[in-house]
């Protein structure tokens, strides 16, 4: 009774213990920190300093949205989907930068919205004249002040986000047309209209799959053909048959990171 008893006590143990490392392992680099935003909001987040950090250097500094499945106040969830593209030892060795995932809390949502859950695609209405939504404006406001710090290149400050995020990073230029030098949003969408406050200003590559379910690729679409008839230089990336998920494909993309490093101020 007792070897059976100490048996199923190690066992769970052991069990608990692999649970915690691959959360664990999951962070590793991020350093968990919060943001006090305005209005007595708390915003967590998680931030990634390049290997062999030297503060005598200037890094380029990227803003990472998570999608809506992500939010919460554990300051875990948002590293679901895209930490590990910079957690890759070749990419930390190639592209040395600072990254930063905030957790929007579970009662609020990235992009000013009205959304009716019960239809397929969402039916999304965007409403950018009722926002922002203190999450991203305490992202924004996280961003410009980590930007007036000594390493961060302010020439080469980047946003991208996915769903839910990816409509954040449309709206979070339209709230700050002269923050970023490149975005890369990832199966979400915007009001069209908003894109001629920041379609000269910065390169863009969008991506959707042409098979999503839940944000119907229209959203990216008409955003697209906003930006190209405002002139932006926009590229667009459509994944046949890819359901919701793009942002699998988009992370695969071999230039992905070359191309967002590459754009300057």
């Amino acid at each position: 009774m007792q070897n059976s008893l100490f048996r199923y006590l190690l066992a769970t143990l052991l069990t608990c213990a692999c649970v915690t490392l691959a959360h664990a392992q999951q962070g590793v680099g991020f350093q968990s920190r919060t943001y006090a935003a305005k209005g007595g909001h708390t915003l967590p987040y998680r931030i990634l300093y390049p290997e062999n950090y030297d503060p005598a250097k200037k890094y380029p500094l990227i803003l990472v949205l998570h999608g809506a499945g992500e939010r919460g106040a554990d300051n875990e969830k948002q590293l679901t989907h895209g930490s590990k593209l910079f957690l890759d030892p070749q990419n930390r060795q190639q592209f040395p930068a600072i990254v930063v995932f905030p957790q929007c809390p579970e009662d609020s949502y990235w992009a000013a919205t009205k959304i009716d859950r019960t239809k397929h695609p969402l039916d999304i209405q965007f409403r950018y004249a009722d926002g922002p939504n203190w999450p991203l404006r305490a992202a924004l406001d996280l961003v410009q002040q980590l930007r007036r710090q000594d390493h961060v290149d302010k020439k080469r400050v980047y946003i991208m986000g996915l769903s839910m995020g990816g409509m954040g990073t449309f709206e979070a230029l339209y709230r700050e047309p002269k923050l970023f030098a490149a975005a890369t949003p990832i199966c979400g969408g915007g009001e069209p209209a908003s894109v001629k406050r920041y379609a000269k200003r910065l390169p863009l590559w969008v991506f959707h799959g042409s098979a999503d379910d839940v944000v119907a690729p229209e959203h990216s679409r008409e955003m697209v053909a906003a930006l190209k008839q405002a002139g932006a230089q926009v590229k667009y990336t459509e994944y046949p048959g890819v359901n919701h998920n793009s942002w699998d494909s988009a992370f695969a993309e071999p230039e992905l990171l070359s191309w967002l490093f590459s754009q300057h101020k």
